[in-house]
């Protein structure tokens, strides 16, 4: 089993930057692909960008060119979000995918962009 925690979510001005940070634990040998999903108040649960280990990466298309998703190692994985606009608000959960496949999940953090 995979135990996620997510930090560095926060309030930002439009056009701001945040890195979001996400330190997994547990069995993590199996991991082989590392994400960041968002949820905006009232809307359905939305891929924001996925990296596997071997280092292919997507992207939501609304995303390309502003945020970058990167991964230290086989414990952890961080987006660089710049160019935030208010649409970016939402709640940011980082998930694993392990052999199996066994989906985990954090506990979410919160990204507000407004003025």
């Amino acid at each position: 089993q995979v135990q996620l925690v997510e930090s560095g979510g926060g309030l930002v001005q439009p056009g701001g930057s945040l890195r979001l940070s996400c330190a997994a634990s547990g069995s993590t040998f199996n991991i082989y692909v590392m994400g960041w999903y968002r949820q905006a108040a009232g809307k359905q649960r939305e891929l924001v960008a996925t990296i596997t280990s071997g280092g292919t990466i997507t992207y939501k298309d609304s995303v390309k060119g502003r945020f970058t998703i990167s991964r230290d190692n086989a414990k952890s994985t961080a987006l660089q979000m710049n160019s935030l606009k208010p649409e970016d608000t939402a709640v940011y959960y980082c998930t694993a995918v392990s052999r199996g496949p066994t989906y985990s999940w954090g506990q979410g953090t919160q990204v507000t962009v407004s003025s």
